[in-house]
């Protein structure tokens, strides 16, 4: 499909407004006027970036990558849906700067409101989350119509949050990221580094790879030092396993994180660590890899965390 085959929405234009008592001339028309309702759409794509929408807090960590387009006349082209989730759909975008070589892939995950979305059992990892406005936080524990769509709410800002701090420690511990770079939030829209080949093919999940020996002992290896940064900002990723987790060209990527748990303001943030190290572990076991202990990476990552 032609880039100019897709639907197309943009960035409206409003027309100026003028005050009546200062006119002084008298309107009259023969016929209704023919109003210039065009919205401001670019030529090509579905719509204009939307980077100069975001604040500078609502942008990933500086320095910018230099993949990343952010030039206000970049327009944004959907490529297709490239997940379907319990929570929010994630599409394929190409940003890009019509009549130039100048472009990139993100994937743009969108969270459904409330009445849509089919993960409902999420009183456990909102244990300890809680935002600014005291009546906010009661609607969300009362569970009113109010409160679950202000939880509904809490998603997309809640996985952006720590891809953001994610990024930022990983710089100061000198390592690899292993999250996709956060590229922006708008409401209930992420847009994050797409991870994949340039042609858009999704990298696989590690429940898709075919490792030997030596391969799974380097994706352990990369996989140990994700949960060491994530127990390092206090969090555990609350639903892991290897169908969140991705491989491309030999770097593991870990994503889907809404649901990420502060270990120390949720009470059950052990019992979640504990069991994301279990389903990983008991992968990567099944798979051949030898001697894990489950057990003795909790408890490195617990002190990783200061909980132990």
């Amino acid at each position: 499909m032609r880039e100019h085959d897709f639907p197309r929405t943009g960035r409206g234009k409003s027309r100026n407004r003028f005050d009546d008592d200062e006119l002084t001339y008298e309107k009259y028309f023969d016929e209704e006027p023919e109003w210039d309702e065009t919205p401001d759409k670019p030529e090509f794509g579905d719509r204009w970036s939307t980077w100069d929408l975001s604040t500078p807090l609502e942008r990933g960590p500086e320095p910018h990558p230099d993949w990343l387009v952010t030039e206000l006349a970049a327009v944004d082209v959907e490529r297709g849906v490239l997940k379907t989730g319990k929570e929010a759909d994630v599409f394929l975008l190409h940003r890009h700067i019509p009549h130039t070589g100048r472009g990139c892939l993100l994937a743009a995950k969108r969270y459904r409101s409330h009445d849509h979305r089919m993960f409902h059992r999420d009183a456990g990892y909102l244990e300890g989350r809680r935002v600014k406005e005291s009546r906010v936080n009661r609607a969300m524990a009362s569970r009113s119509s109010f409160g679950k769509e202000a939880i509904a709410g809490t998603w997309a800002g809640a996985e952006f949050n720590a891809l953001v701090r994610l990024w930022e420690i990983a710089k100061q511990l000198d390592v690899p990221a292993f999250t996709p770079y956060p590229v922006q939030i708008l409401g209930t829209e992420v847009l994050q580094e797409f991870i994949g080949k340039p042609d858009g093919t999704a990298a696989p999940r590690l429940a898709q790879v075919r490792a030997d020996e030596k391969e799974l002992a380097d994706l352990w290896r990369q996989l140990v030092l994700g949960l060491t940064v994530l127990a390092r900002a206090g969090y555990a990723h609350g639903d892991l396993s290897p169908y969140n987790i991705l491989v491309h060209e030999g770097r593991l990527v870990i994503i889907d994180l809404p649901q990420i748990v502060d270990m120390v303001a949720n009470p059950q943030g052990k019992r979640f660590l504990a069991r994301d190290v279990h389903n990983v572990a008991t992968w990567f076991t099944a798979r051949g890899l030898p001697n894990l202990d489950e057990a003795a990476l909790t408890a490195d990552l617990l002190a990783e965390a200061g909980l132990r």
